[in-house]
């Protein structure tokens, strides 16, 4: 099958946010990619169209909606017919992967993990138990099953994060050529102009960028203002710090406090405006996974980030320990520092800038990922053939995920006749 002019069908759990979510910006950059070479794209989500924003404003991409566990769908399938299928997580797989394998039987499919959630989840429940992660306890979890068993299921899994990448070979060696290696991609232009790229006398005031749907975002917010922020004004009384994001509750919202200099500001349409104006990031993140957006925006605004070896993961700044943090007083330290410290600011925002160019540049991933595609779409038979395990997982979820589709299906047109 030739790359050109095929149809590329998406289907995302949610509708993109580039603005707000770093998923919206993986997502965007996904796209991009796939558009430059020569790929028809539909978006497709069973999520509600936000209704003061519409569709996203993706030049190019059709979008489509579409209702889950409904039969429209795969007459959707038919008429689209996409030589390539991408679930935008695991949940997305589970949802319609049956389907596009039972409908489109020659289609590759692939899952974008976007982070590995599973991965996440026990990292959560390790840090709320008060205990270290183990990979053991990470084996045995429901979700984790779940979404190793959408991974084999696919014929080809993005991995967001060298250290997941690592991590699944490690844990699972099978995994291991059903995985390709895709991180956020920049291309030059991403950056802001040096020209426009404000100095370190120009700038003041500490930053915190995330959105308030994700729960490391809203546990980093809860330590920054309890443990952290007492600690760095200690040392720099007259600065601020400003949270901003997407969703943010009213619990975050509240923790707003003018006279420790403590502001949660919200969503803004132009993060890369106040990163630009900031002079320290903070990153104060306890658990998670995949890769920080929040720390790929403040590096490409030139903005140097305290972190903790959670929000370096995945990139060469986790190798830097003289700027990470992983307890309070560590953390604001590296936090004062940079503020403080011009040459040690400068240093670090270099240092972002060259792992960003060298590690994850768009151009150097475009001809392997390019490749990749291609050895699946000329060798997906044998391919297949070659994956037992998510044969008969693919058997198992068409055999059980299709009537409880059906049962749930018919529960609702029921209820619905019997509305009308």
């Amino acid at each position: 099958m030739e790359k050109k002019g095929t149809k590329v069908l998406i289907i995302g759990l949610s509708w993109p946010q580039p603005e707000a979510t770093g998923a919206g910006i993986r997502m965007v950059q996904l796209i991009s990619l796939l558009r430059s070479q020569g790929f028809h794209i539909t978006f497709c989500s069973a999520a509600a169209i936000p209704e003061t924003e519409g569709y996203p404003d993706l030049p190019g991409v059709e979008f489509t909606p579409v209702k889950l566990n409904h039969d429209s769908f795969d007459r959707f399938l038919k008429s689209l017919n996409p030589g390539m299928v991408i679930f935008d997580r695991f949940l997305t797989e589970e949802y319609f992967g049956w389907r596009v394998a039972r409908t489109l039987p020659r289609a590759l499919r692939i899952l974008d993990t976007e982070d590995l959630h599973s991965l996440r989840h026990a990292r959560e429940l390790a840090h709320r138990e008060g205990r270290s992660f183990d990979p053991t306890v990470w084996r045995n979890l429901d979700i984790t099953k779940r979404e190793l068993a959408s991974i084999f299921r696919s014929d080809l899994s993005l991995i967001i994060s060298r250290f997941e990448m690592d991590f699944l070979e490690s844990q699972i060696p099978s995994l291991t050529n059903r995985l390709f290696y895709l991180p956020f991609l920049f291309a030059e232009s991403d950056f802001i102009p040096k020209a426009k790229m404000k100095k370190f006398s120009e700038r003041k005031d500490f930053i915190f960028v995330g959105n308030g749907r994700h729960s490391p975002n809203t546990d980093a917010v809860h330590y920054l203002k309890r443990e952290i922020w007492p600690e760095i004004r200690k040392e720099l009384p007259h600065a601020g710090v400003y949270v901003f994001g997407a969703h943010l509750s009213k619990e975050i919202t509240a923790l707003t406090d003018s006279k420790q200099q403590f502001y949660v500001k919200g969503w803004v349409p132009d993060v890369s405006e106040v990163l630009n104006a900031a002079r320290v990031s903070l990153l104060p993140l306890r658990f998670g996974a995949g890769l920080k957006g929040k720390l790929f925006e403040a590096i490409r605004c030139g903005t140097p980030s305290a972190m903790t070896s959670m929000g370096a993961e995945g990139t060469a700044l986790a190798g830097m320990s003289s700027f990470l943090g992983d307890d309070p007083e560590a953390f604001a330290s590296i936090a004062v520092s940079l503020y403080t410290d011009e040459g040690l600011w400068k240093d670090l925002q270099k240092k972002g800038v060259s792992v960003l160019r060298k590690d994850f540049s768009k151009e150097g991933f475009q001809k392997s990922f390019s490749s990749k595609v291609d050895f699946l779409f000329h060798n997906l038979e044998k391919h297949r053939e070659d994956n037992l395990i998510g044969s008969i997982l693919l058997h198992h979820t068409m055999a059980s995920t299709r009537y409880l589709s059906k049962w749930i299906g018919l529960k609702e047109a029921v209820a619905k006749k019997k509305k009308d």
